[in-house]
């Protein structure tokens, strides 16, 4: 996601700088109108609003707990979690941060990879009111679709939920689309028209494009925070489940259910 992203950054005319550990990325960053930082701490020096985008609750941690970064920071720096975490996690380093004067923020996108490339994502954000607004400007260059939901970590409860629901739907349009596949329906025909009815979803509309990467650990973080607040969540742990078994045959109808 961040490659897009740090494109429509460049062109909305935001003086934007970029890192990553793999560092053969530095082409495509400065393809797109960046410059590029050396490292996290050289990238922290340099600007006063920080995206941050890594895979794990782990890495998070690493990266913003690290005393040179937090050094290296400007004094009132805004850091933005664009990842998919525990609340908690966000929660926790967002008050340790803020005793060196920096604010952290959660900030979760949805739509997927091709609203990324379009600059039309929405996007959720966790935080201050003041804080919020101060970053806004920077996510809609990307997001054509902001809501401020509450307080830090916020953000990630909505994520949870939207990828919670999301992945039901998938395997739902599976399940019905392999029925309908087994009696002779032309599966296409039928897609289109269920976008007419009401069991019209976005992954539906989108069919054939989800990669499904982050589906174990989406509904992974669904099921550690259901368990955190005493919650039953069975058809979430049902989802977590023929997520796993489905990924490798997706939209792959005919194996479907054998």
């Amino acid at each position: 996601m961040g490659l897009p992203l740090i494109g429509h950054l460049a062109r909305k005319g935001l003086r934007t700088f970029a890192t990553d550990l793999d560092a053969s990325k530095r082409v495509k960053v400065e393809e797109r109108g960046a410059a590029w930082a050396a490292d996290a701490v050289e990238l922290a020096a340099a600007s006063e609003l920080v995206l941050v985008c890594v895979g794990y609750d782990r890495e998070l941690r690493e990266l913003l707990q690290d005393p040179k970064l937090l050094s290296a920071s400007q004094p009132g720096a805004v850091y933005a979690v664009l990842s998919t975490v525990h609340p908690k996690t966000v929660q926790g380093l967002a008050a340790e941060c803020l005793e060196k004067n920096v604010y952290v923020v959660d900030a979760t996108m949805c739509r997927g990879g091709k609203a990324a490339d379009e600059g039309t994502l929405l996007t959720f954000v966790g935080g201050e009111t003041a804080v919020v607004e101060r970053l806004r400007p920077v996510l809609a260059a990307f997001s054509s679709d902001i809501v401020h939901t509450g307080g830090v970590g916020s953000a990630q409860v909505a994520k949870a939920v939207n990828n919670l629901i999301m992945w039901a739907c998938l395997v739902a349009d599976h399940e019905g689309l392999a029925l309908a596949q087994r009696y002779g329906i032309d599966v296409e025909k039928l897609r289109r028209a269920l976008l007419m009815s009401s069991a019209a979803n976005n992954a539906l509309g989108n069919w054939g494009l989800q990669t499904m990467a982050w589906a174990e650990d989406d509904m992974a973080i669904v099921a550690e925070m259901a368990a955190d607040c005493g919650l039953a969540l069975p058809q979430a742990g049902v989802t977590r489940e023929l997520c796993r078994i489905l990924k490798p045959r997706r939209y792959k109808l005919e194996e479907y259910g054998r």
